[in-house]
């Protein structure tokens, strides 16, 4: 049986097997297998200390992880071995609730010590009941169920409270038994009233938790605009603050609409490459340096930070006689500036006898005005009719100026007096009628 990308092992639709005389369908039970044990990819823990001789020792606390990205350190009692993967049932208030072990051994104390929790406060630390039992998930699963009809069911009574708030989602204990409301609001919101009326519609026991706006996008998930999933719904366990001086390190437009994510705040990706530009960017001179020369002085216009370029412009304000040198030659002018001293130009004396020799290419050097126009275009007689032979390019040069020039105001004489005649109700056809543009006999 091959195993698939997704960690579950790929099984036939036509494949059944027989338990207990009874024909049960594999695909059945993968899929709520796979519904017991599908949880954010930004939960996932790996131990690293697996493969190192020593790294798997026993310790009695496991790392839990639950609904969304809520986890949490639990005891084991005597005589229980679980392994990561399990479901197990855990101490709650009340009740008890349903999670997954995500990490067990000796690498669980650099969690807890990590994460701030104090080891040697043994009273602090819940303790684990039992293995998930069938009946456990069954309830577990009832219970998840419930939770999206309930956010919308509480979303109106929110709002016929007059709650300045938004109930982002909705997650239900392992047991049933409580019911933990995230939410989120600008101003602080009395919510003493909701509190009882959602106990009396839905029987349970009600925890408010207020979260952030990038924590609900994490909890919701979606696409962001560079096609993928959101990355605070995938990978990230938690949120560094971003501010916009790393946009500005990275020469990105302070446009909001384009640096703001799903969260309607900055992107937590804007954070991801700004350390490379920041150690990239003390290789170069600052940008308010200005460079001396004999014929100008010199501002940045832009910087290309990977391959240590920078373009100056004669002008503060606009693009003006951009040059552009490596950082090297900067710094060179710099020094020869904090010394009194002022270069020709900015290139150096090589690139600036090739930039002389350069050779530009000219797009319209090869081309004709009149390359559109028709060789073989038939000039029409007086008469109306066109001559037999066709007039080239080439024999219109040959003219003199002065025959081209006279010829051009005999037609703008002629085409005059047709005008004039026009305008007294008659038509001229090029033989000196008169009458309606009626042609002549011979």
């Amino acid at each position: 049986m091959e195993e698939a990308p997704n960690g579950f092992k790929e099984v036939p639709q036509n494949l059944t097997e027989e338990a207990d005389g009874v024909g049960t369908s594999v695909k059945s039970v993968e899929r709520k297998e796979r519904s017991c044990c599908r949880f954010r990819d930004n939960l996932r823990c790996t131990n690293w200390l697996s493969d190192i001789p020593g790294g798997a020792a026993s310790y009695d606390v496991i790392e839990v992880h639950f609904k969304n990205t809520r986890k949490g350190f639990y005891r084991l009692p005597e005589g229980l071995t679980v392994e990561e993967g399990d479901m197990v049932a855990v101490e709650a208030q009340p009740g008890h609730d349903i999670g997954r072990v995500a990490l067990t051994g000796d690498l669980v104390r650099l969690q807890m010590k990590r994460s701030g929790c104090r080891i040697d406060n043994s009273d602090a630390i819940k303790s684990v009941f039992r293995k998930a039992r069938p009946q456990d998930l069954e309830k577990y699963e009832e219970a998840k169920a419930r939770e999206n009809d309930t956010m919308i069911r509480s979303r109106r009574i929110a709002e016929s409270l007059g709650l300045n708030m938004k109930i982002g989602d909705v997650e239900y204990q392992g047991d049933g038994n409580k019911a933990i409301f995230y939410y989120i609001a600008d101003e602080r919101v009395d919510f003493r009233q909701l509190i009882k009326v959602l106990a009396e519609t839905f029987k349970v026991r009600i925890e408010m938790k207020q979260i952030g706006a990038r924590q609900e996008a994490a909890r919701i998930g979606g696409i962001g605009p560079c096609g993928r999933a959101l990355c605070c719904a995938t990978w990230m366990s938690n949120f560094v603050s971003v501010s916009t001086s790393a946009a500005r390190y990275q020469d990105i437009s302070l446009n909001p609409q384009k640096l703001a994510g799903q969260c309607a705040k900055l992107k937590c990706c804007l954070n991801f490459e700004v350390d490379a530009y920041v150690e990239s960017l003390k290789e170069m001179p600052e940008k308010n340096v200005r460079l001396e020369t004999l014929d100008a002085t010199w501002y940045v216009f832009k910087t290309d930070v990977f391959k240590k370029e920078i373009t100056y412009s004669s002008d503060k304000q606009i693009a003006a006689n951009l040059t552009v040198i490596d950082a090297e030659r900067a710094f060179e002018i710099i020094e020869m500036n904090k010394a009194g001293e002022k270069p020709q130009s900015l290139l150096r004396d090589d690139e600036a006898d090739a930039q002389k020799n350069k050779q530009y290419n000219d797009i319209l050097a090869d081309s004709s005005l009149n390359r559109f126009d028709s060789k073989s275009r038939r000039r029409k007689s007086k008469g109306g009719k066109r001559s037999g032979k066709p007039t080239t390019d080439s024999q219109q040069d040959v003219k003199p100026a002065q025959d081209v020039a006279a010829e051009k105001v005999k037609t703008d004489v002629g085409r005059s007096r047709n005008r004039g005649r026009n305008r007294r109700g008659g038509t001229n056809n090029g033989n000196g009628n008169k009458n309606g543009g009626e042609k002549a006999e011979s």
